[in-house]
């Protein structure tokens, strides 16, 4: 079945961790055999052949470069200065735009390349390899953008998405592991984004920001790789008060597939998937939750964030590539979900979302 994943960190990995992503996820791994540089060396699960074996046809693909305010050891951090890190931001455009030149991706920005690219994907008479996968250009963390009119340059090169969070704090907003809200320029960056009719992510936002984000941005709004406090109790999960007022906002919230948001008291970076009993049908769980708030199918899909610095050492443990997210179709049938349901958490909510935000 064709499935969208709204969050994979593919850049990052390109730049960062020096992935060649058009090779297979098994010869990346022989190519770090030995590296103890990441914690993940060795055990990536995703790669542009691995998606297109898992008939990932479009992705949402992120940039990601923090202003080092208090912890340089986070993801995507360590940048002294904003403009530092709009630096790597442009390195990790580079690097999609050079896939675009090989062949090997293509940028989806509007309603007409969206459909035509759909079209594409759903032409079984073209195999997979011959297909570039597409990607929507979406930042993690609006730290690089030095000012708000950096966010007229991105839209520009065709960025559509932004969370203004990551973790720690933030120059627009703070993240996962504080309790402020936006800031007076992320207040401003929200108007900006309105106009533009940019899809905000609250992904990563604090409950204060959450609230915020509510009442001051009024236009579409998605959750891309989020999971369910009531089973999960974390701040950087989503309690039933959010879920529910993104559903009224006719939103989707992408599933999350890192092991430590899927089954409780699961350490990061510590524990092992195994002893927790966390596999791919782990997820269901969530989406059972929200099916359940929601009335419907409509309002969960697919936000794997599986590249997300973090390998099979941090994944189900059932998952051996991003191509085993397929074996959702299954699981998904087996607790009762029908053709349509799975239809819906694989592609149709995403597609629904973007057509509406884009039309």
């Amino acid at each position: 079945m064709f499935l969208i994943d709204a969050h994979l960190d593919i850049s990052t990995n390109a730049i960062e961790w020096n992935r060649d992503y058009r090779m297979s996820v098994s010869d990346i791994r022989k190519s770090e055999e030995g590296m103890t540089d990441k914690i993940d060396r060795g055990r990536g699960t995703v790669s542009l052949p691995e998606l297109r074996k898992a008939n990932i046809g479009l992705v949402v693909a992120t940039q990601l470069a923090r202003f080092n305010q208090q912890n340089g050891n986070l993801p995507g951090a360590g940048w002294n200065s904003p403009h530092q890190a709009w630096a790597m931001s442009q390195a990790q455009l580079a690097w999609y735009q050079a896939m675009e030149f090989e062949g090997e991706m293509k940028q989806i920005n509007n309603l007409v390349s969206l459909e035509e690219h759909v079209r594409l994907w759903m032409d079984e008479t073209k195999p997979n390899t011959e297909k570039p996968v597409g990607y929507i250009l979406s930042l993690e963390g609006a730290d690089s953008l030095i000012d708000l009119t950096y966010l007229e340059k991105a839209y520009g090169y065709g960025l559509r998405v932004i969370g203004p969070a990551h973790y720690s704090t933030g120059r627009y907003a703070s993240g996962t592991g504080t309790t402020d809200g936006f800031t007076s320029l992320g207040k401003d960056l929200l108007k900006e984004m309105s106009a533009l009719n940019m899809i905000l992510d609250v992904t990563h936002l604090t409950d204060k920001g959450f609230s915020e984000a509510m009442d001051l941005f009024h236009g579409h709004i998605w959750a891309s790789h989020h999971n369910c406090r009531t089973l999960v109790p974390h701040q950087r999960q989503l309690s039933d008060e959010q879920i529910r007022i993104l559903i009224e906002r006719n939103a989707v919230i992408g599933g999350c597939f890192d092991a430590w948001m899927m089954k409780p008291d699961f350490i990061a970076r510590k524990s092992n998937p195994a002893a927790f009993g966390i596999n791919i049908e782990s997820i269901i769980d969530h989406y059972d939750h929200i099916c359940q708030l929601a009335g419907n199918s409509l309002h969960c899909a697919i936000g794997s964030d599986l590249d997300g610095t973090y390998g099979t050492e941090q994944s189900p443990m059932d998952l051996d590539t991003i191509a085993d997210l397929q074996t959702l179709k299954g699981l998904l049938s087996q607790r009762g979900y029908s053709h349509l349901d799975i239809e819906n958490i694989f592609y149709k909510n995403w597609l629904r979302f973007l057509k509406n935000a884009w039309s």
